[in-house]
């Protein structure tokens, strides 16, 4: 992306101070007192909420049957079973989809099930992607349809669905619309009457309640007996589709996360070994930055650009000639989405340097015929997040828009766009993430509309990019041990990030560029010396090339492994020049 806009430096945002609190965390837990002052920063106000955070384990887990309609699902699915009637089950094309496709194919299968699936293919801007689903139903002679991530928002074609008399089960974390599909069960934690005390659970996490209260069932019912059946084989699945679709890191979902990854890392799907190897990844190392940003790309590059279907397939593949082939023909799509990506981000960067005026309103709304409907949602999340304002970009075919929407805290998103629902075809997602179908000769209006709303319902202060501070430090606590006490805070990702943390420190040599767009820094505070790097900060390396300058710093620790050697180094997320002595 251009830098001739570049973000303004963001506004820090220091952490409240209570050191009595957090001197009862220290002696309560025995941890650091840095780790305490961040979990202090965090809002963490009771010594019962953080010890959940710390330790809560699978037991800890809410019941399944929390879902109002979760017995009436059962009850569907154990008649399929026992009449043999055939499922099929219907995945969105996102990795938090095709993770719980992969997730309940498998598990009914297990149980005795006989069990198709279909994930939609949206690089198509067709409107109504379940009805392909209800054909392949009918083709199929399928007489029970459950959704995964998908259909709280498909009341009409759930009608169709019915008239062919398949039954529907959905499983869905998206808000609802006005109108809810009438069903056999819908499984949704955020339905106005849900009694499902997390709302955070995502598309695949549905899908794994849904399995664990069958697995109940059957238990009590000795159908099933419990040495023959272990739900922690699924958590993989729950932990991928859960950090790609940038689920919650806190609560149940933080459970589900960190028992999932313990999976992943002995993983025996011979599919996902074979993506780890083509990542260049060691399947005992994973973490959530290498799902985020190596493993979902590659699986979201199949519903942006190609056959979603295909990642179902690598997930419960059993041969490993075939599962090399199809890793590979992954990594290959996804080399492809980042070219498409290249060339249409490229033209949107343009577009507003041309046109300046865009950024004076606190929206930003594009529209072209030029750009893949695939590959919106990347950029438009990278555009919002450059830009700290909502950003709709819609790609356009047949006169026909595809938008993808992106806001910040202070503008949710689905009150706007019920408000605007006479001028869409369709919207669905959650307030802060979201897809929309448009008419062409919509759009115009919808711009205005959206703009508007923007402009009086945001301050100038709310689009100023917002830097958080969880704690102070010295160069001298930054030790293995230290590491070892944040490391409690695990796994990090939305809601839950790395900590912040901020000190002072000397500059004693000019930074490198390395790697063309990074900044390694050379830090020192006390005699103790420690190399920085700032992600992305090379055009600033200009104002650090004086002498004897001492920085403000911004970062967040982590152990860098190179050469076998081990090393603590700070990710540098933001620094301001204290003092210049020449």
């Amino acid at each position: 992306m251009s830098t001739l806009y570049p973000p303004l430096d963001p506004v820090w945002i220091y952490p409240s101070t209570d050191p009595e609190w957090v001197k009862k965390i220290i002696k309560e837990f025995n941890i650091h007192p840095v780790t305490a002052q961040v979990l202090a920063a965090r809002r963490f106000d009771s010594l019962d909420s953080i010890h959940e955070y710390l330790y809560a384990k699978l037991p800890n887990l809410h019941d399944p049957h929390l879902f109002p309609d979760m017995d009436l699902a059962v009850d569907r699915v154990l008649h399929a079973l026992k009449h043999k009637q055939n499922i099929l089950i219907y995945g969105d094309n996102d990795v938090d989809g095709i993770t719980g496709t992969a997730l309940l194919t498998e598990f009914l299968r297990y149980v005795g099930a006989n069990v198709f699936f279909y994930v939609s293919n949206r690089t198509s801007l067709k409107q109504s992607l379940m009805l392909d689903a209800l054909d392949y139903a009918v083709k199929n002679q399928c007489k029970l349809l459950i959704t995964v991530d998908c259909g709280i928002t498909a009341a009409n074609e759930i009608a169709e669905a019915v008239k062919q008399n398949v039954d529907v089960i959905i499983t869905d974390h998206h808000e609802p619309t006005a109108k809810l599909p009438h069903c056999i069960a819908t499984l949704n934690p955020k339905l106005l009457d849900s009694t499902y005390p997390n709302r955070s659970l995502t598309g695949v996490g549905v899908a794994f309640k849904l399995a664990h209260a069958l697995t109940n069932l059957l238990i009590s019912n000795n159908e099933l007996s419990t040495s023959k059946i272990d739900l922690k084989r699924y958590l993989d699945l729950v932990a991928l589709g859960t950090i790609a679709d940038m689920g919650s890191l806190l609560g149940e979902n933080r459970i589900l996360v960190r028992y999932g990854l313990k999976q992943l890392r002995k993983t025996k799907r011979i599919g996902l070994s074979k993506l780890f190897s083509v990542c260049d990844l060691k399947a005992g190392e994973i973490t959530p930055v290498d799902i985020a940003s190596k493993i979902a790309p590659r699986l979201n590059s199949l519903g942006r650009i190609a056959d979603p279907i295909k990642g179902v397939e690598l997930l419960l593949i059993r041969d490993p000639v075939e599962a090399e082939a199809l890793a590979k023909e992954l990594d290959l799509n996804n080399i492809e989405r980042q070219r498409i990506e290249r060339i249409d981000a490229e033209d949107i960067e343009q577009y507003i340097l041309q046109h300046p005026g865009i950024l004076k309103n606190k929206a930003i709304i594009l529209s072209s015929e030029k750009w893949h409907p695939g590959i919106i949602p990347i950029i438009t999340a990278r555009i919002a997040k450059q830009y700290n304002r909502p950003t709709v970009i819609i790609a356009i075919d047949q006169n026909l828009g595809k938008g993808s929407i992106r806001t910040i805290p202070e503008f949710p998103l689905l009150p706007h766009l019920r408000d605007n629902a006479q001028l869409l075809e369709n919207f669905g997602g959650h307030d802060f993430a979201a897809g929309l179908s448009i008419k062409q000769e919509n759009i115009p209006a919808f711009t205005d509309h959206f703009i508007q709303a923007a402009n009086h319902h945001l301050k100038d202060q709310d689009i100023i990019t917002k830097l958080f501070i969880d704690a102070e430090i010295r160069f001298g606590d930054l030790t293995f041990d230290f590491m070892e006490s944040l490391s409690l805070l695990e796994p990090f990702g939305n809601e839950n990030p790395p900590p912040v943390l901020y000190c002072d420190a000397k500059q004693i040599w000019p930074p490198k560029i390395v790697g063309k767009t990074h900044l390694k820094l050379y830090l020192e505070q006390n005699d103790r010396l420690l190399e920085g790097i700032g992600f992305g900060m090379a055009e600033k390396r200009p104002r650090l090339c004086k002498k004897n300058l001492t920085l403000h710093i911004a970062f967040t620790p982590h152990i860098n492994n190179f050469l076998n050697k081990s090393s603590i180094q700070l990710q540098v997320r933001d620094f301001q020049i204290i003092d210049t002595k020449t």
